[in-house]
């Protein structure tokens, strides 16, 4: 706690410096993307991307899960709606990660009999559960968690489009969706798109070509 009580102070004294900024955000926020993330402590959006205050609308949960419309009583829907049809974000980014915890478990469920509240969470990752034991039986270990996360991706950017402002937006041309993929132990993101099927490192790509690689139609997407 000490730690958070001197990063409190600091900011104090930067907002201090700042104001003006700061004064300048008080009076509206208009973010250009909403990025679906996870809650694991080691991946924060705003570093993944360099992004700055009021730049990013987010929305974090164990898994980076996206429960279809009318599936959840959280406050899922409510974030995409709000900032779709509120805040009038073009981009929505899905960011799976390596090593997830939540997809790990969901694999497992045997390994959630203490953590009923996650177990019943993790059902909203069902799909992916049985597309990894459907079409991926021969992997174990890394090789199959590795897939559930790209699997995982695509089905939340699937469940997205059962969202009714997304859909609007969809069907205007007012709105991209993205899956992207961080690699903790390199620093990589990896996107993918529907032209190719597959996930690549946009720090691997010029940038015009980084910014092709999106899922413009999700439910015809190939998942490789």
């Amino acid at each position: 706690m000490n730690n958070l009580l001197t990063g409190l102070h600091q900011f104090h004294n930067r907002f201090g410096r700042e104001r003006e900024f700061y004064s300048k955000l008080a009076a509206g926020q208009h973010p250009s993307a909403l990025f679906i993330g996870c809650s694991d402590s080691r991946v924060d959006p705003s570093i993944i991307t360099q992004t700055g205050l009021g730049e990013l609308f987010v929305m974090r949960n164990a898994g980076n899960i996206v429960p279809c419309y009318g599936a959840s009583n959280g406050g899922e829907p409510a974030t995409i709606e709000y900032a779709v049809s509120a805040l009038g974000v073009k981009d929505i980014i899905v960011c799976g990660h390596s090593g997830c915890g939540a997809i790990q478990a969901m694999l497992h469920p045997e390994t959630m009999a203490k953590l009923p509240s996650v177990k019943s969470w993790l059902n909203h990752a069902e799909a992916t559960r049985q597309i990894i034991l459907e079409n991926y039986p021969k992997l174990t270990g890394e090789d199959q968690l590795a897939a559930a996360v790209r699997e995982h991706v695509l089905v939340q950017i699937e469940n997205l489009q059962t969202h009714p402002a997304v859909a609007v937006q969809l069907q205007r041309g007012e709105l991209t969706l993205h899956a992207w993929i961080y690699r903790m132990q390199t620093g990589e993101v990896l996107a993918y798109s529907s032209d190719d099927g597959k996930f690549t490192a946009l720090t691997s790509l010029p940038p015009e070509e980084a910014g092709k690689r999106k899922v413009s139609n999700p439910r015809q997407a190939k998942k490789k």
